[in-house]
């Protein structure tokens, strides 16, 4: 799709990963958005060159991001504007999880914790409930603090996956607006009903930051965030099972 613009009869699990991540993008204010690609391509090759892209080329790139611009229908998906590419990376192992957590369902396992880079997790653990630890976003080894009783799905997005400055500043998580990293936050876990939806919302948190992120995790159902700003400090909505490591 990214070489040509479209793909024909595409498979139904591409189909539903798209609407999904539509479905994300609105109540995000396109704070989440597929079609960021064009700015990694862009911060790949800057790095390459040891440089970071300049203010015209992102400004370039960013006429080429936007969700609105994905037509998403059974029988098509296409590509608005030339020189448009989509990525998948925010969401995707999200949508495995769940994927996956259906399929040992469909098989009767009640009792699972699942990794496929984002957390699902059904019944317990024996006698005792699943929980399950965030990482510390500055100190590898470490944790901020630990999830639990956990049921349903977590997914943690963090500037520190992928970096273009030794300092994190810049990393693989873009404002679509800007096509810069968002600045307010070090990592950002979010506690939701599905995985696709967990991954989704935690790479829109990175973007939204600490007010908006919260806000919005307020009017969604089953739907928690546990951020942690680049000067350390922890904020979380309110009764979520979160216990800090001091």
């Amino acid at each position: 799709m990214n070489r040509n613009g479209f793909v024909q009869q595409p498979d139904e699990r591409l189909l539903a990963l798209l609407r999904s991540s539509a479905d994300i993008a609105r109540p995000t204010d396109g704070a989440f958005d597929i079609t960021v690609q064009p700015y990694l391509r862009r911060w790949v090759e800057a790095h390459d060159r040891q440089s970071a892209p300049s203010t015209d080329e992102l400004a370039d790139d960013g006429t080429h991001v936007g969700y609105r611009n994905v037509a998403i229908e059974a029988a098509a998906i296409r590509l608005a504007k030339p020189a448009m590419a989509i990525t998948l990376n925010g969401i995707a192992q999200g949508f495995a999880t769940d994927r996956v957590l259906a399929v040992l369902q469909r098989h009767g396992i009640e009792h699972a914790l699942l990794d496929t880079g984002e957390i699902g997790a059904t019944g317990s653990n024996g006698a005792r409930a699943w929980s399950f630890a965030i990482a510390h976003p500055r100190h590898p080894g470490e944790l901020v603090g630990i999830v639990g009783p956990l049921s349903g799905f977590l997914a943690t997005s963090g500037d520190y996956a992928t970096t273009f400055s030794p300092d994190f500043r810049d990393n693989h998580i873009f404002d679509p607006a800007t096509g810069r990293s968002p600045t307010e936050l070090a990592s950002a876990t979010i506690l939701a009903p599905t995985g696709t939806l967990a991954d989704g919302l935690s790479t829109a948190a990175m973007v939204m930051g600490v007010e908006r992120s919260l806000s919005l995790a307020s009017r969604l159902p089953n739907v928690a965030a546990i951020l942690v700003q680049k000067n350390g400090k922890i904020v979380a909505s309110p009764g979520v099972a979160f216990h800090p490591i001091t």
